[in-house]
């Protein structure tokens, strides 16, 4: 169920990029005046941007409802995992799985766009010459034009401000308990805020993988493998002081890579860190359970 949900995210997915795609349109955006503005598609009415919206909706609400039918059939649980917790929801009542389908799809859209935002940072300098640096600016917008800090804040800002936010519609709905003060209820969405930046492990992990198999191999130029190894060199450069150089070999990508898979996994378990961190795991467990 977890893969068929995957996928299903991935087609919810593909549906808002491609209500998004028809607004970068040119032939919608470039005035008569030009020359392609008075060119005229083969459908004189355009595309029409709602039905791919309508789509979204009807697909989130009918997979919801057919999760509804398999978690009572087969006692399946649905669970969504937000690092530092993860979230059961009863698969008899219908208003849980209409949550867990929206919710499961605004992680999978929020996962893409924080993807985009690690790309941006690490490739600030990179010129508009690079077809995918260009489209990964298209689709930020206005926040492509943000310093690099104030881009990586805002993550943490983000999933913090989407835990409070969702809170109250959790515990509404007994999925979470409810919480003691206003400072426990922050604290966890500092947590979750944090949480986010785990996220970007997938991606740090695959291009650096991709990097190292294009250092032995060679693929050609194409534009794909250049704006891999140009990111991969962007996202070590921090680590670049390792002396893990010898000679033809270059051993820091895989010292990125286990560190992005390590690291992730030893802070997603904070109440099993050394006991020197008492004092912080006995705060910790005052927030647990979410």
């Amino acid at each position: 169920m977890a893969l068929i949900d995957f996928i299903l995210d991935l087609a919810a997915l593909f549906l808002w990029l491609t209500w998004l795609s028809i607004h970068f349109d040119p032939l919608t955006r470039t005035p008569a005046a030009s020359l392609a503005g008075t060119l005229k598609k083969a459908d004189p009415s355009g595309p029409r941007r709602g039905r791919f919206l309508a789509g979204l909706a009807a697909l989130l609400v009918v997979r919801a409802w057919i999760y509804c039918q398999i978690s009572t059939a087969v006692s399946w649980t649905p669970k969504i995992n937000l690092v530092f917790t993860s979230l059961p929801f009863r698969g008899d009542y219908f208003t849980h799985m209409l949550l867990f389908s929206l919710l499961g799809f605004l992680l999978v859209l929020a996962d893409f766009y924080l993807w985009l935002l690690l790309l941006s940072v690490a490739n600030s300098r990179v010129p508009d010459d690079d077809p995918l640096q260009r489209v990964i600016r298209l689709l930020l917008k206005w926040i492509e034009r943000w310093p690099n800090p104030v881009k990586l804040l805002l993550p943490a800002l983000s999933g913090g401000m989407f835990w409070l936010a969702l809170h109250p519609v959790l515990a509404r709905l007994a999925i979470v308990p409810g919480i003691k003060s206003a400072a426990q209820l922050l604290g966890q969405a500092v947590l979750v805020g944090v949480g986010t930046y785990l996220h970007w492990k997938y991606l740090i992990a695959g291009i650096l993988f991709l990097h190292l198999l294009g250092s032995y191999v060679y693929f050609g130029e194409h534009p794909v493998w250049n704006f891999v190894n140009l990111t991969a060199r962007n996202l070590l450069s921090p680590l670049r002081w390792l002396p893990l150089r010898f000679g033809k070999v270059d051993l820091l990508p895989l010292a990125g890579i286990a560190l992005v898979i390590l690291a992730p996994e030893f802070l997603s378990r904070p109440l099993q860190w050394p006991p020197q961190l008492v004092h912080f795991n006995q705060w910790l467990s005052k927030l647990l359970p979410f």
